[in-house]
């Protein structure tokens, strides 16, 4: 299989004929000659569908050929923008026979043949310095599909935070749309913002419902900003057809606002931040958009934003039509984490106490699955307030309680103990155990500390990025199933007082996790609970920073495995069903000579990732490279058993997924099309399908 796999990514490729079709999973006969009578399908959304399921009813790949899959086709995205792109997160539409998506460094509008992969045109906006500026920059998630029967439109957001409608057909941008087909982002925003250096952008896609395009704000990735002013990423949304805002929601309230009350001291007035820079979802029939809000100014220390301080960390239902707040839930009060809601939450209906509720299920970087009444937003389950404990750093404001779901159960590992250390061996182990007391450790919402030597922070698990991220999850409407790919990797959170920095700058953390390096910065401290001074504040003399490195034992993950898996939730009892690790063993863990004789279960790997489901697999890729038995390096794309995890096929990648899958139906054949790419493999979209002619 792997020799098959093998050749035919090196160059083998097969040409179709693309057909025009109409509707979300709704199909029409193929009438090319000799084409078979299996309908067509298309996926018009970046998720499949504006509930955000990720699933297809197909299933002409199923258990039985999965591991037969070949290429069909790919396509590079190296000529698009003036350099190659190596973090390519698209996940590509089919309307009619064209697959539509956001490539490039530059971001690249494009649409391809779906049979063929080949390039059928492109939209560049050439956005100079203020592209380059950009807070969120290569191709970004991916675009979004209007019709109203006659017109078909694709929106996406450029670099530089521009919103640009095109004629589907031809990728002309449509003269009835703003100016000359782009609306200004950075324009009518209810602050005044500097157009090319303003700290906004967005790789979401926008959501489009009820002829209205939704748009939300992001920002500088890391732990804080430069300052705590910064560009506040309220919610807008479009008219589809114009480009004229209807509306606006300010995530961060003003003054006689709903949720200003929750800010003491007036710290909404200064705050910036509490954009959405997730993907989100929408019920045309309820009249609701739902928006995952982040955290305003900064991602781990709240003295700027003191109280729960609304909408941070904030699921939030708007009206479609006018922006209206309906509904909100809070999932972290004041959060001091980086917990921001990474992904759109995933609207299903599941019977509960034999009648079918109208729900959602919101997968989180703390990898708990909050379940709500998506009308009202009350729980279907209880979550309950639990006392947390506070912190020492000078200023802060710490929440007295946090609330967490009685089920589901968390899908992933919360918190530090020792039970959680590595024990591949008793020496592995003794030496995790040093480690970490020179740190805190503790359960979920332990909170950050002030760092010093023989404490320099707080291990928190999930690390930073989660549990779950931007990918999110997918669901299963036949079994009232979630399927959320989680990784398990820890991260440190150590603040750091400096007497050089002035507080009108804001405060920053160091950490160092198993994700990646952070770099060692400093933070200016208050009186506890007392207003912001305007004058230098004085602080303790700085601490030394920790030990450089990632939180490791002699180079192995500090925590025990599995490093990333897949977890099914039955939403019908609100438990887990089933978990498998999700990717081969790294080759550092595999490789380490103190492993040596040891059989060490597949750990799985840790990344971003999102699955998809269809009729029978729950189909995902891996993240990271590894050296398989030909000792050829890259990733597999796995196929899993829905009902079990039983893992039912695999096939070859040169390297790993980087985008979320999709799949369709063309000319009678189930394409299964996923972006990949990292390390020195650059951008790549890759459709696979059985062998056999078109």
């Amino acid at each position: 299989m792997f020799e098959i796999s093998r050749r035919r990514m090196l160059g083998e490729t097969a040409a179709m004929v693309a057909l025009a079709g109409a509707g979300p999973f709704k199909a029409f006969a193929a009438t090319a000659p000799g084409a078979s009578s299996l309908p067509d399908t298309e996926w018009r959304h970046y998720a499949a569908d504006q509930a955000s399921t990720r699933y297809s009813p197909l299933d002409q790949i199923n258990a039985d050929n999965f591991s037969d899959l070949e290429i069909a086709w790919s396509f590079k995205t190296d000529v698009l923008g003036a350099r190659k792109e190596y973090q390519f997160e698209a996940t590509p539409l089919l309307v009619k026979g064209r697959l539509y998506l956001a490539a490039g460094s530059r971001r690249d509008c494009i649409a391809l043949d779906a049979a063929s992969g080949e390039l059928l045109w492109m939209h560049r906006l050439d956005e100079g310095q203020r592209a380059l500026n950009s807070p969120r920059q290569l191709s970004g998630h991916g675009v979004s599909y209007w019709t109203d029967g006659t017109k078909e439109r694709i929106l996406y957001v450029t670099t530089g935070y521009r919103l640009v409608s095109l004629d589907a057909a031809t990728g002309i941008p449509d003269p009835d749309f703003g100016t000359n087909g782009i609306v200004d982002l950075k324009l009518d925003f209810d602050q005044q913002l500097d157009p090319d250096t303003a700290d906004v952008g967005l790789h979401a896609t926008p959501l489009i419902a009820r002829d209205t395009v939704v748009v939300g704000a992001a920002h500088a990735a890391g732990d804080v900003p430069a300052v705590r002013r910064n560009v506040k990423g309220y919610v807008r949304g479009f008219d589809v057809r114009t480009g004229k805002r209807k509306w606006i929601f300010h995530t961060i309230p003003r003054k006689g606002e709903f949720g200003y009350d929750s800010w003491l001291n007036g710290d909404a007035d200064e705050a910036g931040n509490g954009g959405v820079w997730a993907e989100m979802s929408a019920d045309e029939e309820l009249g609701l958009v739902y928006v995952p809000v982040e955290l305003p100014t900064g991602d781990e220390m709240g003295m700027f934003r003191r109280g729960n301080a609304l909408f941070g960390e904030t699921l939030v239902a708007l009206d479609i039509e006018t922006g209206k707040r309906r509904w909100h839930y809070q999932l972290v009060h004041h959060g001091l984490w980086d917990r921001d809601i990474p992904c759109a939450p995933i609207l299903c209906d599941i019977p509960v106490d034999g009648k079918l509720v109208k729900a959602l299920a919101q997968p989180t970087k703390q990898a708990f699955l909050y379940v709500l009444n998506r009308e009202t937003g009350k729980p279907i389950w209880p979550i309950v307030e639990r006392k947390v404990e506070a912190g020492d750093v000078p200023g802060e404001w710490y929440a007295p309680t946090q609330p967490f779901p009685t089920k589901p159960p968390a899908y992933d590992v919360q918190g530090v103990t020792i039970d959680d250390l590595i024990d591949f061996t008793p020496a592995l182990r003794a030496k995790a155990v040093e480690l970490v007391k020179n740190y805190k450790i503790g359960p979920l919402y332990t909170p950050p500390v002030v760092s010093k030597p023989g404490r320099w922070g707080t291990i928190i698990s999930p690390g930073i990025q989660g549990g779950t991220n931007w990918p999110g999850g997918c669901y299963d409407p036949e079994t009232h199933t979630v399927f959320v790919y989680s990784k398990n990797q820890p991260g440190v959170i150590g603040i750091i007082p400096n007497t050089n920095m002035t507080v009108s700058q804001f405060p920053q953390v160091h950490g160092i996790s198993g994700e990646e390096p952070r770099p060692q910065v400093a933070m200016g401290s208050e009186t506890n609970g007392a207003p912001p001074p305007r004058r230098p504040a004085p602080a303790p003399a700085a601490a030394a920073g920790p030990p450089p490195g990632f939180l490791a034992v002699d180079g192995l993950p500090l925590l025990k495995p599995p490093y990333g898996r897949i977890t099914a939730i039955d939403l019908t009892k609100g438990d887990l069903k089933w978990q498998i690790a999700h990717g081969e063993t790294p080759d550092n863990v595999r490789n380490h000579p103190a492993l040596k004789g040891l059989k060490i279960p597949r750990t799985g790997r840790p990344g971003n990732l999102g699955p998809l489901v269809t009729k029978t697999l729950v189909i995902c890729g891996e993240a990271g490279f590894y050296t398989n038995e030909y000792g050829v390096r890259g990733a597999m794309l796995r196929a899993y058993d829905k009902a079990t995890g039983e893992e039912k096929g695999a096939v070859y990648m040169p390297a790993p997924q980087s985008g979320s899958p999709m799949t369709y139906r063309l000319r009678g054949k189930q394409y299964i099309v996923v972006a990949i790419g990292g390390g020195n493999y650059s951008a790549e979209l890759v459709a696979f399908r059985l062998p056999g002619a078109a």
